[in-house]
Protein backbone atom coordinates (compact mmCIF):
# COMPACT_ATOMS: atom_id res chain seq x y z
CA UNK A 1 0.00 0.00 0.00
CA UNK A 2 2.94 2.57 -0.12
CA UNK A 3 1.88 4.22 -3.20
CA UNK A 4 -1.44 5.37 -1.91
CA UNK A 5 -0.28 7.88 -0.09
CA UNK A 6 1.22 9.31 -2.67
CA UNK A 7 -1.73 8.93 -5.36
CA UNK A 8 -4.02 10.41 -2.13
CA UNK A 9 -1.82 13.80 -1.60
CA UNK A 10 -1.48 14.32 -5.47
CA UNK A 11 -5.73 13.74 -5.58
CA UNK A 12 -5.88 16.37 -2.31
CA UNK A 13 -3.86 18.92 -3.84
CA UNK A 14 -5.79 18.72 -7.78
CA UNK A 15 -8.64 20.03 -6.17
CA UNK A 16 -7.20 22.43 -3.24
CA UNK A 17 -5.19 23.94 -5.52
CA UNK A 18 -8.26 25.73 -7.16
CA UNK A 19 -9.82 26.02 -3.74
CA UNK A 20 -12.44 29.21 -5.03
CA UNK A 21 -13.70 26.91 -7.76
CA UNK A 22 -14.50 23.86 -5.62
CA UNK A 23 -15.11 24.73 -2.73
CA UNK A 24 -15.65 28.10 -2.18
CA UNK A 25 -18.19 28.08 -5.55
CA UNK A 26 -19.99 25.67 -4.30
CA UNK A 27 -21.22 27.21 -0.52
CA UNK A 28 -21.89 30.07 -2.36
CA UNK A 29 -24.36 29.05 -4.52
CA UNK A 30 -25.68 26.75 -1.35
CA UNK A 31 -25.84 30.16 0.14
CA UNK A 32 -27.99 31.24 -2.86
CA UNK A 33 -30.23 28.77 -2.70
CA UNK A 34 -31.12 29.60 1.18
CA UNK A 35 -31.38 32.94 0.82
CA UNK A 36 -34.18 32.89 -1.91
CA UNK A 37 -36.27 29.76 -0.42
CA UNK A 38 -35.94 30.65 2.86
CA UNK A 39 -37.15 33.93 1.93
CA UNK A 40 -40.04 33.11 -0.30
CA UNK A 41 -41.50 30.31 1.96
CA UNK A 42 -40.30 30.62 5.47
CA UNK A 43 -43.46 32.25 6.56
CA UNK A 44 -45.73 29.82 4.32
CA UNK A 45 -44.27 26.64 4.96
CA UNK A 46 -43.82 24.37 8.06
CA UNK A 47 -42.60 20.90 7.45
CA UNK A 48 -42.54 19.95 10.74
CA UNK A 49 -44.35 20.88 13.97
CA UNK A 50 -41.84 23.80 15.51
CA UNK A 51 -39.23 23.48 12.97
CA UNK A 52 -38.84 26.82 10.42
CA UNK A 53 -38.71 26.04 7.36
CA UNK A 54 -35.06 27.32 6.89
CA UNK A 55 -33.76 24.84 9.38
CA UNK A 56 -35.31 21.91 7.79
CA UNK A 57 -33.80 23.75 4.25
CA UNK A 58 -30.37 23.53 5.38
CA UNK A 59 -29.58 20.09 5.91
CA UNK A 60 -30.91 19.39 2.65
CA UNK A 61 -28.89 22.28 1.39
CA UNK A 62 -26.01 20.59 3.27
CA UNK A 63 -26.26 16.88 2.23
CA UNK A 64 -26.92 17.96 -1.70
CA UNK A 65 -23.33 20.11 -1.68
CA UNK A 66 -21.46 17.50 -0.66
CA UNK A 67 -23.13 14.60 -2.33
CA UNK A 68 -22.49 16.83 -5.83
CA UNK A 69 -18.94 18.05 -5.08
CA UNK A 70 -18.16 14.26 -4.29
CA UNK A 71 -19.16 13.23 -7.02
CA UNK A 72 -17.24 16.01 -8.98
CA UNK A 73 -14.08 15.35 -7.63
CA UNK A 74 -13.15 11.39 -8.46
CA UNK A 75 -15.28 12.12 -11.84
CA UNK A 76 -13.60 15.07 -12.85
CA UNK A 77 -9.93 14.07 -11.80
CA UNK A 78 -10.44 10.31 -14.30
CA UNK A 79 -11.80 12.90 -17.37
CA UNK A 80 -9.15 14.90 -17.23
CA UNK A 81 -6.47 12.90 -16.72
CA UNK A 82 -7.36 10.83 -19.76
CA UNK A 83 -8.54 13.53 -21.61
CA UNK A 84 -4.69 14.94 -21.05
CA UNK A 85 -3.30 12.08 -21.18
CA UNK A 86 -1.43 11.79 -17.96
CA UNK A 87 -3.62 8.68 -16.53
CA UNK A 88 -0.61 7.21 -18.02
CA UNK A 89 1.50 8.01 -15.17
CA UNK A 90 -1.20 6.64 -12.69
CA UNK A 91 -1.34 3.71 -14.29
CA UNK A 92 2.00 2.58 -14.88
CA UNK A 93 3.43 2.12 -10.86
CA UNK A 94 2.36 -0.69 -9.31
CA UNK A 95 -0.17 0.55 -7.41
CA UNK A 96 -3.20 -2.37 -7.01
CA UNK A 97 -6.34 -1.10 -8.22
CA UNK A 98 -7.50 -1.39 -4.13
CA UNK A 99 -5.04 1.55 -3.86
CA UNK A 100 -6.54 3.82 -6.89
CA UNK A 101 -9.63 3.44 -5.71
CA UNK A 102 -9.28 4.14 -2.12
CA UNK A 103 -7.04 7.67 -3.07
CA UNK A 104 -9.49 8.59 -5.09
CA UNK A 105 -12.38 7.80 -2.78
CA UNK A 106 -10.45 9.10 0.05
CA UNK A 107 -9.83 12.63 -1.87
CA UNK A 108 -13.16 12.52 -2.62
CA UNK A 109 -14.61 12.21 0.78
CA UNK A 110 -12.85 15.08 1.90
CA UNK A 111 -13.75 17.13 -0.51
CA UNK A 112 -17.20 16.65 -0.24
CA UNK A 113 -16.76 17.29 3.72
CA UNK A 114 -15.24 20.25 3.08
CA UNK A 115 -17.67 21.35 0.94
CA UNK A 116 -20.58 20.86 3.37
CA UNK A 117 -18.21 21.82 6.40
CA UNK A 118 -18.40 25.32 4.57
CA UNK A 119 -21.99 25.76 3.50
CA UNK A 120 -22.90 24.89 7.44
CA UNK A 121 -20.69 27.33 8.59
CA UNK A 122 -22.02 29.80 6.49
CA UNK A 123 -25.86 28.63 7.29
CA UNK A 124 -25.38 28.99 11.09
CA UNK A 125 -26.24 33.08 10.57
CA UNK A 126 -30.08 31.80 9.81
CA UNK A 127 -31.10 29.40 12.03
CA UNK A 128 -29.98 28.04 15.20
CA UNK A 129 -27.31 25.32 16.09
CA UNK A 130 -29.15 22.35 17.05
CA UNK A 131 -27.28 18.91 16.61
CA UNK A 132 -30.05 16.27 18.52
CA UNK A 133 -27.96 13.34 16.86
CA UNK A 134 -24.46 14.30 16.29
CA UNK A 135 -23.56 10.65 15.34
CA UNK A 136 -26.30 10.11 12.76
CA UNK A 137 -24.63 13.23 11.02
CA UNK A 138 -21.26 11.87 11.30
CA UNK A 139 -22.57 8.27 9.59
CA UNK A 140 -24.67 10.18 6.59
CA UNK A 141 -21.85 12.62 6.22
CA UNK A 142 -19.05 9.92 5.71
CA UNK A 143 -21.65 7.32 3.82
CA UNK A 144 -22.72 10.26 1.28
CA UNK A 145 -19.54 11.38 0.32
CA UNK A 146 -18.60 7.93 0.13
CA UNK A 147 -21.69 6.77 -2.01
CA UNK A 148 -20.71 9.42 -4.32
CA UNK A 149 -17.36 9.44 -4.87
CA UNK A 150 -17.61 5.66 -5.57
CA UNK A 151 -20.51 6.92 -8.76
CA UNK A 152 -17.67 9.43 -9.44
CA UNK A 153 -15.22 6.79 -10.07
CA UNK A 154 -17.43 4.63 -12.31
CA UNK A 155 -18.35 8.11 -14.46
CA UNK A 156 -14.64 8.50 -14.84
CA UNK A 157 -13.96 5.15 -16.49
CA UNK A 158 -16.91 5.26 -18.55
CA UNK A 159 -17.09 8.59 -20.19
CA UNK A 160 -14.54 9.17 -22.87
CA UNK A 161 -15.29 12.92 -23.18
CA UNK A 162 -16.79 15.83 -21.24
CA UNK A 163 -20.07 15.60 -22.97
CA UNK A 164 -20.27 12.35 -21.72
CA UNK A 165 -19.51 13.11 -18.17
CA UNK A 166 -21.75 16.04 -18.02
CA UNK A 167 -24.59 13.82 -19.63
CA UNK A 168 -24.12 11.85 -16.38
CA UNK A 169 -24.25 14.43 -14.19
CA UNK A 170 -27.21 16.32 -15.53
CA UNK A 171 -29.14 13.47 -15.91
CA UNK A 172 -28.58 11.11 -13.27
CA UNK A 173 -27.06 12.97 -10.28
CA UNK A 174 -28.70 15.88 -10.46
CA UNK A 175 -32.27 14.47 -11.15
CA UNK A 176 -31.50 12.24 -8.63
CA UNK A 177 -30.49 15.17 -5.89
CA UNK A 178 -33.16 17.66 -6.54
CA UNK A 179 -36.04 14.73 -6.82
CA UNK A 180 -34.82 13.88 -3.23
CA UNK A 181 -36.70 15.61 -0.74
CA UNK A 182 -33.85 18.51 -0.72
CA UNK A 183 -36.61 21.26 -0.46
CA UNK A 184 -39.90 19.39 0.37
CA UNK A 185 -41.18 16.64 2.64
CA UNK A 186 -42.10 13.84 0.47
CA UNK A 187 -45.39 13.71 2.39
CA UNK A 188 -46.62 16.71 0.47
CA UNK A 189 -46.49 14.51 -2.72
CA UNK A 190 -49.19 12.49 -3.88
CA UNK A 191 -48.96 8.50 -3.38
CA UNK A 192 -47.39 7.87 -6.29
CA UNK A 193 -44.50 10.03 -6.03
CA UNK A 194 -44.11 9.02 -2.41
CA UNK A 195 -43.44 5.74 -3.80
CA UNK A 196 -41.21 6.69 -6.54
CA UNK A 197 -39.27 8.85 -3.97
CA UNK A 198 -38.57 5.75 -1.86
CA UNK A 199 -36.94 4.14 -4.85
CA UNK A 200 -34.01 7.11 -4.70
CA UNK A 201 -30.83 6.16 -2.64
CA UNK A 202 -30.64 9.78 -2.22
CA UNK A 203 -33.67 10.52 -0.47
CA UNK A 204 -32.61 8.10 2.44
CA UNK A 205 -29.05 9.99 2.26
CA UNK A 206 -30.98 13.43 2.74
CA UNK A 207 -33.91 12.63 5.37
CA UNK A 208 -31.16 10.34 7.62
CA UNK A 209 -29.08 13.37 7.68
CA UNK A 210 -32.07 16.17 8.05
CA UNK A 211 -32.51 13.45 11.54
CA UNK A 212 -29.24 14.31 12.71
CA UNK A 213 -30.73 18.13 12.53
CA UNK A 214 -34.01 18.72 13.44
CA UNK A 215 -34.83 15.00 15.11
CA UNK A 216 -37.57 15.00 12.37
CA UNK A 217 -37.36 12.24 9.41
CA UNK A 218 -40.01 10.72 7.00
CA UNK A 219 -38.60 7.55 7.22
CA UNK A 220 -36.48 5.53 9.59
CA UNK A 221 -33.05 6.57 9.74
CA UNK A 222 -32.17 2.96 10.08
CA UNK A 223 -33.73 1.93 7.24
CA UNK A 224 -32.03 4.52 5.15
CA UNK A 225 -28.59 3.85 6.88
CA UNK A 226 -29.08 0.09 5.57
CA UNK A 227 -30.18 1.43 2.14
CA UNK A 228 -27.19 3.52 1.48
CA UNK A 229 -25.17 1.11 3.06
CA UNK A 230 -26.00 -1.66 0.59
CA UNK A 231 -25.74 0.96 -2.55
CA UNK A 232 -22.15 1.84 -1.41
CA UNK A 233 -21.33 -1.92 -1.30
CA UNK A 234 -22.78 -2.60 -4.41
CA UNK A 235 -21.25 0.30 -6.25
CA UNK A 236 -17.97 0.05 -4.89
CA UNK A 237 -17.90 -3.66 -6.03
CA UNK A 238 -18.81 -2.08 -9.33
CA UNK A 239 -15.88 0.44 -9.27
CA UNK A 240 -13.30 -2.40 -8.03
CA UNK A 241 -14.26 -4.37 -10.87
CA UNK A 242 -13.87 -1.69 -13.23
CA UNK A 243 -10.50 -1.08 -12.42
CA UNK A 244 -9.50 -4.58 -12.03
CA UNK A 245 -10.33 -5.20 -15.72
CA UNK A 246 -8.47 -2.09 -17.00
CA UNK A 247 -11.68 -1.08 -18.88
CA UNK A 248 -11.56 2.28 -20.59
CA UNK A 249 -8.14 2.53 -18.64
CA UNK A 250 -5.58 0.12 -20.00
CA UNK A 251 -7.74 -0.98 -22.72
Amino acid sequence: MSGLPALFRKEMLRFWKVVVQTVVAPVVTALLYLLIFSHVLEAHVEVYPGVSYTSFLIPGLVMMSMLQNAFANSSSSLIQSKMTGNIVFVLLPPLSYLEFFLAYLGASVIRGLVVGLGVWVVTLWFAPLELPHLGWLLAYAMLACAVLGAVGIIAGIWAEKYDQLAAFQNFLILPLTFLSGVFYSIHSLPPFWQAVSHVNPVFYLIDGFRYAFVGHSDTDPWLGLLVAGACFVAISALSLTLLKSGYKLRH
